[in-house]
């Protein structure tokens, strides 16, 4: 059994934590915020402003086959980790999402769609029987095998299935080093093993950065809608989340800036047109919340792994952190003998992929739909983030 110090209690460090205690080990979670639950006010987690979609196969376009990869095997991991955190109930279905584009737009779509390999195109009928709450002269495209989960669900059931673990709040970490945390009161903490989630809290020491994200969240009792729908236009990229059969997500603006305050008008009108757009009925939609965090982002907006005797580190998540940080834990913890997270979650090792002695530099790149390959021991190169036209 080791000692274990996690700075940083969002998605990532709360997965950690669960999987760790339940591996047997003595666990440390430390993180500013008061308590697990959600501010829904900029601050805390940004893993509970989120949609929770898990669209391996949509993310292609910014993320490549690498994050595609890596989605596939955290829709894996999910499937199982659902059923372990019981009895809290999470939501989780895949059932597949759709792409979405007015007839306007089609030649942009197009466009979006040659970088997302594995869309099947939907024949109008076929469309409106899937989802009868859209309007009917939408061009449509099915991402088959993409799901959503509930991320405050899932957020609160992982630290209420992990009571072993000692969750201090209020307790910022300054700085971490191999086996020692500093605290910003001075504490210092030490351990077998610091394990560093702590997104943005971790610059300056990382190049990492916040990206503005902000979502609506709506209540319309029989909206219909039976999965995650995106708009492709050559201007917002929307999607709508059904998180019950009363309230819908929509969301996401993307804006370089770390500013934290309230939902700006000119993003609120935008996302809930758009969605109106797509979902008439959504006229008589009431708001129930405008939210916004900060996502963390590296500089090719591609996660950060470190692995050296008595520290690991888990950063840069970006938009993805729903649909990466099972993998990515489930790799890091593995690299360091620590925990099993297939065998926590009951599903199947994954197949280990070739690579070459030499950093990942000359890993080669998996296919969508194939297993990822083995996390590098630190932030490697990547290939660049591809931009919509």
């Amino acid at each position: 059994m080791a000692r274990i110090v996690i700075a940083g209690a969002g998605l990532a460090g709360r997965l950690c934590a669960w999987a760790l205690a339940r591996t047997g080990h003595a666990v440390t979670v430390c993180d500013p915020s008061p308590d697990a639950q959600p501010r829904f006010d900029g601050t805390g987690a940004a893993a509970f402003t989120a949609a929770g979609m898990l669209s391996p196969l949509a993310e292609q376009e910014q993320g490549g086959a690498q994050v595609a990869a890596w989605g596939w095997r955290s829709l894996a991991l999910w499937a199982g980790l659902v059923p372990a955190l019981r009895p809290a109930e999470v939501p989780f279905q895949r059932d597949g999402s759709l792409l979405l584009a007015h007839r306007s737009d089609l030649g942009a779509a197009q466009r979006i769609l040659a970088l997302i390999p594995g869309a099947r195109a939907l024949e109008a009928d076929a469309l409106q029987t899937l989802e009868p709450a859209l309007v009917p002269s939408l061009h449509g495209w099915l991402l088959p095998g993409e799901g959503r989960i509930g991320p405050v669900a899932a957020m609160q059931a992982l630290v209420q299935a992990a009571p072993e673990v000692d969750w201090r709040w209020l307790c910022p970490v300054q700085s971490v080093s191999p086996g020692l945390a500093r605290l910003t009161s001075g504490e210092q903490l030490r351990a077998d093993w610091i394990i560093d989630t702590r997104g943005l809290g971790a610059s300056p020491n990382l190049p990492v950065r916040g990206v503005r994200g902000e979502i609506v969240t709506l209540s319309l009792p029989g909206h219909g809608l039976q999965r995650p729908v995106r708009l492709l236009h050559p201007r917002h990229r929307v999607y709508l989340v059904p998180r019950t059969a009363q309230e819908l997500a929509v969301g996401a603006s993307e804006i370089e800036s770390e500013d934290r305050s309230p939902v700006s008008l000119r993003s609120a009108v935008e996302l809930m047109a758009a969605a109106h757009s797509l979902v008439p009925a959504l006229a008589e939609a009431r708001i129930l919340r405008l939210d916004r965090h900060l996502r963390p982002a590296l500089p090719d907006n591609l996660p950060m792994t470190h692995h050296e005797p008595g520290l690991l580190r888990l950063n840069g998540l970006y938009r993805h952190g729903w649909l990466l940080a099972p993998a990515l834990v489930e790799q890091l913890l593995q690299t360091a003998g620590l925990a099993a997270l297939h065998a926590l979650a009951d599903v199947p090792m994954e197949a280990p992929t070739p690579t070459s002695a030499s950093a990942s530099a000359s890993t080669p790149m998996p296919s969508p739909t194939s297993p990822p390959a083995p996390l590098p021991s630190q932030h490697s190169p990547s290939t660049p983030s591809l931009q919509a036209p």
